[in-house]
């Protein structure tokens, strides 16, 4: 069997009775990083007796058939760093070749900083959608976020604190300056923290560089009328991002139902 357990993201309170006991008593853990495992058992005054294997993202395709192997007879425990394994962490490829092979899979819940982030953000939380990390270069990242342009569900995404403020820049672009948005970090944490307000409010607030792992919580796209000027506002930050003009005023005009070429010189006038 496999047993999938969340671990802290942050606050080791938060560590379960379940987590505690499984991890004394596991024989074989898959881990994330060993020694970042090592540590949370020490600081949760527990000895391992477990054999370790690392599983990251490097090595997890060539470490499948030792682990479903070891699963096939024995209980493997799979942890990340933080949080539940599989969501944006290693697991994933292990999980669906266990599954292949007719071996139970199971899982211990606990922290999730998807579901924490969404908690207080203040946004809708009855249909949401999780879309990872953003991506690290500004030109993919405005691909990414104009895929998502017509989103109506809640959108959740890890980023990187050295990496907010373009990454905001960017849905700035794409969803405009005044999409409903929330941003977290260091969640569970003594310092936890979380904005809320406009995108550009947060703009505002990560300007003044902050620390730590961040959550950005967008609120989906609600669709009303809009004046052919606040449309021509966005297809000019979407052109001044990399996105060619016209391939701008079409993704616009689609979402609007306007007329293509009145939109596409309107752009041209303003933008002259």
């Amino acid at each position: 069997m496999i047993i999938l357990a969340a671990t802290p993201i942050g606050n080791l309170q938060d560590a379960s009775e379940r987590l505690r006991e499984v991890l004394a008593q596991a024989k074989y853990i898959a881990a994330e990083d060993t020694r970042s495992t090592h540590k949370l058992a020490q600081a949760l005054g527990i000895t391992l007796d477990a054999k370790l294997f690392s599983l990251n993202e490097q090595n997890e395709a060539e470490r499948l058939d030792q682990l479903v192997a070891i699963a096939e007879t024995e209980d493997l425990l799979v942890v990340s760093d933080a949080g539940m394994p599989t969501v944006s962490d290693p697991g994933f490829l292990l999980v669906r070749r266990a599954v292949q092979a007719g071996i139970d899979v199971t899982a211990i819940p606990g922290p999730s900083a998807v579901i924490t982030a969404l908690a207080v953000s203040g946004l809708p939380t009855d249909r949401f959608t999780f879309e990872g990390f953003v991506p690290r270069k500004s030109g993919d990242r405005v691909k990414f976020f104009s895929r998502l342009i017509s989103e109506t569900r809640t959108m959740v995404f890890f980023e990187a604190p050295h990496r907010i403020l373009e990454s905001i820049d960017d849905a700035i672009a794409v969803f405009g300056a005044n999409r409903d948005a929330s941003l977290s970090r260091e969640l569970t944490k003594k310092f936890e923290q979380t904005v809320r307000g406009s995108l550009t409010d947060l703009r505002e607030f990560v300007a003044g560089e902050p620390k730590g792992e961040m959550v950005l919580v967008l609120g989906g796209a609600v669709f009303e009328e809009v004046s052919v000027e606040e449309l021509t506002e966005q297809v000019l930050a979407l052109a001044g991002s990399g996105m060619g003009l016209k391939a701008a005023v079409a993704q616009i005009a689609s979402l609007h139902s306007v007329s293509k070429s009145e939109l596409y010189q309107a752009s041209l006038n303003r933008r002259n």
